[in-house]
């Protein structure tokens, strides 16, 4: 399988979860030999090459994040689409069209595409990507294969809850967020899992 260097990797999103990447950081730097290689295996990152030549990941931002955290220094990939002959302003909006870039701030806002980071490991942190994920661990709702899904579920949750300021008032919030996925409020979203019993 063709790998790339994480310092290479151009991300599509602005945000992502501190948290998320963190603890996967301690599971990758937990692992060694055959382990760690196994488990960096079962993720490859989808990449499209853009028209700088550069492979912008289209999926896995907190799996590359955490394993450059953990000092692991390329990743294997999965070529989706070769956009290098557009011009930046259709490699972008096709990006866009096709559920791959994800161009908003952690407060929900839009941003412009110039405003995207040059490296992965350069994200923001949104603290409701993080409590979405942990949600979805907790049973609040199901994985699809919906682009972008955990995003969906953070800005309604971002609508619904006080923003946490500290590790406790996250976990505290976890509890309360599970419920709210279940609520009749969260219809539509992907993984829905229905109404608490």
């Amino acid at each position: 399988m063709k790998t790339v260097k994480i310092a290479r990797l151009r991300p599509t999103q602005l945000t992502h979860g501190l948290r998320e990447v963190r603890e996967k950081a301690r599971t990758y730097a937990s692992l060694t030999g055959h382990e760690l290689e196994m488990a960096i295996a079962e993720k490859p990152i989808p990449i499209v090459c853009g028209p700088d030549e550069a492979p912008y990941a289209t999926d896995h931002h907190h799996v590359a994040a955490a394993l450059w955290m953990a000092e692991v220094k390329r990743v294997p990939v999965v070529l989706l689409e070769d956009l290098s002959a557009l011009s930046w302003a259709d490699f972008w909006l096709t990006l866009e069209n096709k559920r791959w870039t994800y161009p908003y701030d952690a407060n929900g806002r839009r941003i412009s595409f110039s405003e995207m980071r040059e490296h992965i490991w350069d994200l923001d942190d949104d603290v409701f990507r993080s409590l979405s994920a942990s949600v979805r661990e907790a049973g609040g709702y199901e994985k699809t294969s919906v682009p972008l899904e955990e995003f969906r579920w953070a800005d309604f949750f971002r609508t619904h809850l006080p923003k946490p300021d500290s590790d406790s008032e996250f976990d505290s919030l976890i509890g309360e967020a599970v419920e709210l996925a279940k609520s009749k409020s969260a219809v539509g979203l992907p993984g829905y899992l229905g109404p608490v019993d």
